[in-house]
């Protein structure tokens, strides 16, 4: 467990406040050299925030006013706002039922009949997409670039590397409930290309090529020092964390079916971070009543996501198209996130499984 945890962060705070520590410094190129090691990227640049991330690697992948960019339909709200704020057209590609991905189908059809300039994916869940290979080459094959939202996916492994290793550019978000969070909002693009990389780490500080030097029109979008500490702090026990979670999720796919939820599992090839738990409940009256329960027993849970992006009412006046069917409707209406954090309990995890297993009447009950 992590007791030494809270002495040594107030020791780092105590000596960066006393030399005026705030701004850039020794902990951010620390953190960013620790994460170019442990990711297996040439480049991290960090940020302010996961949603800059997005617009960061929009802006230095060149996208401008009026360019289109695929997004899934399913994912947070940030990826399909991103495109926006970038003044690009979003056009969203349903989900695929199996991962949570995007459906490969929809997303080469729309690679072909809208031509965008740049498409997204979201690897989310604790994972990513059964075909991220086959994502990848078809974009490279297009000449589309692919950007990779991988706020859910730090500690992720695919075919046991890093899922970050191989993608053109992809980003995370240090939001404190993430896997790898700070004490407060953070975020880094990844990259092999260091062109890239330099555009990312100059419009994310005001376009500077010198201190009263601009070569871009960027904006304030730099790591404060105190949350890369935290960060590389948080860096020294996450391989704990990720463990104890991989331990949960194991808990939940070994006692959960037995109950009659039906679970979503990481693909082959994956080795999940742990995220979040994903129970499939397609039928509303259950999954209502599950839900009712579970709040009456005190029980945490949530929806990641509850609806897509292309019915929010905030998308009407920029969506420019969609492609795919509507799986991304049934995923959303179907989905329930049990608890899963660090370092559970199996008293914890029984007494879950055990409200569960009696809601449903499954052979968990008690």
């Amino acid at each position: 467990m992590e007791f030494g945890f809270h002495a040594v962060l107030m020791e780092k705070l105590h000596d960066m406040t006393l030399n005026a520590q705030f701004i850039g410094g020794s902990e951010v190129t620390t953190l960013e050299a620790r994460l170019q090691e442990v990711l297996h990227v040439r480049h991290a640049v960090t940020c302010a925030n996961g949603t800059d991330a997005l617009q960061l690697a929009l802006r230095a992948a060149g996208v401008r006013e009026g360019d289109v960019v695929l997004v899934p339909n399913v994912t947070f709200w940030a990826t399909f706002e991103a495109v926006v704020n970038v003044g690009a057209k979003p056009v969203t590609v349903d989900a695929n039922l199996a991962d949570g991905g995007v459906c490969f189908e929809a997303f080469e059809q729309a690679i072909r009949e809208a031509k965008p300039k740049v498409a997204l994916i979201a690897h989310l869940y604790g994972w990513g997409s059964a075909r991220l290979l086959d994502l990848r080459e078809l974009c490279r094959k297009h000449g589309v670039i692919l950007i990779e939202d991988g706020a859910q996916a730090f500690g992720v492994r695919y075919q046991g590397e890093a899922i970050y290793k191989g993608a053109h550019i992809s980003t995370t978000s240090f939001y404190p409930a993430k896997v790898l969070g700070a004490a407060g909002d953070g975020g880094a693009v990844f990259t092999d290309d260091a062109e890239l990389a330099d555009k990312v780490r100059r419009l994310g500080n005001h376009g500077r090529t010198a201190h009263y030097g601009y070569g871009d029109v960027g904006w304030n979008s730099r790591l404060d020092s105190l949350q890369a500490a935290f960060l590389n702090l948080s860096l020294d026990y996450i391989d704990a964390r990720i463990a104890s979670r991989r331990e949960a999720v194991a808990y939940y796919q070994k006692a959960l079916p037995a109950t009659g939820i039906q679970l979503m599992s990481a693909p082959a090839g994956y080795e999940e971070n742990g995220y979040c738990n994903v129970c499939l409940v397609p039928e509303s009256e259950v999954k209502a009543g599950l839900e009712t329960r579970l709040k009456a027993e005190g029980i945490g849970f949530g929806n990641i996501y509850p609806s897509v992006m292309s019915s929010q009412p905030g998308a009407a006046a920029y969506l420019k198209g969609h492609f795919g069917g509507q799986v991304g409707e049934q995923l959303c209406a179907s989905v329930l996130n049990l608890p899963l954090f660090p370092y559970m309990t199996e008293a914890e995890l029984q007494r879950v499984v055990d409200v569960v297993g009696t809601m449903l009447g499954g052979e968990n009950a008690r």
